[in-house]
């Protein structure tokens, strides 16, 4: 049995977190590093990448970054190369946080097939992908975590997002399969899955202030949820206090589901 010290603490462990330089996934990046994580991140553009890693840098975080789309599987296989050569074959932590919402809110009857094809590959495909590839360095590890960044989506109808919501749930499904499949290597698997939460994603719902107020009107704490309020909940899953959580499908959502159900 760990010490209680040891058992909310972090430090020295190594993670990967895709999709790390803003909104949710910058936000589980800071708080990692905040509990002694060496973090490494990825986003397909370089600038926001830079000024996240020099801020991070400022911080002291231990932060490192690389250019990837993880759509694109050559580029998923180069940065889990990567990760093998800077955290030398051992991993503890992945967060599968990289997604969008594709073309945005639109009807499943106006997806074109290059559409589809992409909301699925930047999505799901990657999430499953990466995860399989990490999968010897989070075994190396003894006590590997896995978190995928899902959605209250994943769960109920939101409308205009049919084909994000089906990459949300496959997520959700994959996490409870891999939580038992691995569970005998150690590697704990885990959905963490936001409701609203205020970022550039849901901006274009919200900054109608007529949508804003009808949309927090059926969360029951009446306001949007913050980036950093989501990463605590990543941060709790990965620390030795969790150890007997896995195959779990966390609401952080102001009690938005529970209001719907």
């Amino acid at each position: 049995m760990v010490n209680r010290d040891e058992r909310w603490s972090m430090q020295g462990a190594t993670a990967l977190v895709t999709g790390g330089s803003k909104g949710i996934g910058r936000a589980i990046v800071e708080e990692l590093a905040r509990f002694g994580v060496t973090v490494h991140t990825c986003s397909r553009n370089e600038e926001e990448l830079n000024s996240m890693l020099n801020q991070c840098q400022m911080m002291n975080l231990r932060v490192t970054g690389s250019i990837c789309d993880v759509s694109n599987r050559a580029e998923r296989e180069k940065l889990m190369d990567q990760v093998r050569t800077i955290f030398n074959g051992k991993l503890d932590i992945l967060v599968n946080n990289a997604g969008g919402v594709g073309p945005g809110w639109k009807a499943a009857i106006e997806f074109s097939l290059e559409e589809y094809s992409n909301l699925m590959a930047t999505n799901f495909d990657s999430c499953f992908h990466l995860t399989q590839l990490a999968h010897p360095f989070l075994k190396e590890s003894g006590r590997g975590n896995v978190v995928f960044i899902s959605s209250i989506a994943g769960t109920g109808r939101v409308e205009g997002l049919a084909v994000y919501s089906s990459t949300k749930g496959a997520m959700n499904q994959l996490a409870k399969a891999l939580a038992c499949e691995w569970a005998g290597d150690m590697i704990r698997v885990n959905c963490v899955a936001p409701g609203y939460i205020a970022t550039s994603l849901i901006k274009p719902v919200t900054e109608n202030e007529e949508n804003h107020k009808q949309l927090t009107s059926r969360i029951p704490l009446r306001r949007l949820g913050e980036a950093e309020e989501v990463a605590s909940m990543v941060a709790f899953l990965c620390l030795p206090a969790a150890s007997f959580v896995t195959g779990a499908i966390i609401y952080v959502d102001g009690g938005h589901t529970a209001n719907l159900s």
